[in-house]
């Protein structure tokens, strides 16, 4: 028997919250609600969801806290997150991208574009798990272990951020613009920012720490990723310049 999907919702309004619940569950979810932060805590104490849905204004903690903490917790770090906000502004929703968030919904929202959005960020949750570890210029990626390594360190990845990473050095060298990485990452993007891009290549970036420089900026065409950067500072240390 197939298991439903379990959704946290973390939302303080009753009525968002249960309209919310009713349309997770004739859709084969299973939510559980949270109306603050601490009895969020509790149901991710007890039970990991597969994915949270977390409303940005909430009695005590804001969302935004516990998007970070969340974030920063190997417990937790891999979850999809989608912010729910009344909060439009393109500030906010790169605060909220930033804070870990995988997708940013502004209220109100139709029930049909948040289900869509949801389907779309757990698609995007488990990469290709087939084929062979990658290695270039020493960064390794192997699919079928879902882990990445620099010089033989490990690296902490989030799901969106690997998935960017395995399309990146699967294409390694080629120039790939915002749109055509929102294709092959996200897949259905109808409901996804071109700036969603910029900001999961910063956290992939920032993730990769030294081998970060790989990621380059391609001005006015978008990124890709090279060993060059990597090969050209080993060559400088070598030399002593």
């Amino acid at each position: 028997m197939r298991t439903m999907p379990a959704v946290l919702i973390v939302e303080d309004e009753p009525a968002i919250a249960e309209l919310i619940a009713v349309n997770l569950r004739h859709n084969g979810f299973r939510p559980v609600w949270a109306m603050d932060s601490a009895s969020a805590q509790r149901e991710l104490d007890a039970a990991l969801p597969d994915l949270i849905l977390l409303d940005w204004m909430l009695p005590g903690e804001s969302g935004l806290v516990l998007a970070k903490r969340w974030r920063s917790a190997a417990r937790t770090q891999a979850i999809p997150l989608i912010m729910l906000t009344a909060r439009g502004d393109e500030a906010d929703r790169v605060a909220g991208l930033d804070a870990g968030a995988d997708d940013y919904i502004a209220k109100p929202f139709s029930t049909k574009e948040l289900l869509a959005r949801v389907r779309a960020v757990l698609r995007r949750r488990t990469p290709e798990q087939a084929g062979e570890a990658i290695t270039i210029g020493g960064l390794v990626l192997d699919p079928g272990t879902y882990r990445v390594s620099f010089e033989d360190r490990l690296l902490k990845l989030g799901p969106t951020e690997f998935k960017l990473l395995h399309y990146l050095m699967t294409h390694a060298e080629r120039v790939h613009s915002r749109a055509q990485l929102l294709d092959k990452v996200w897949g259905d993007h109808v409901y996804i920012e071109e700036r969603t891009v910029d900001v999961h290549v910063k956290r992939l970036r920032e993730a990769l720490a030294q081998a970060g420089a790989m990621v380059e900026t391609v001005r006015g065409a978008g990124y890709r990723l090279t060993a060059q950067p990597i090969q050209t500072a080993a060559a400088a240390e070598k030399t002593g310049a």
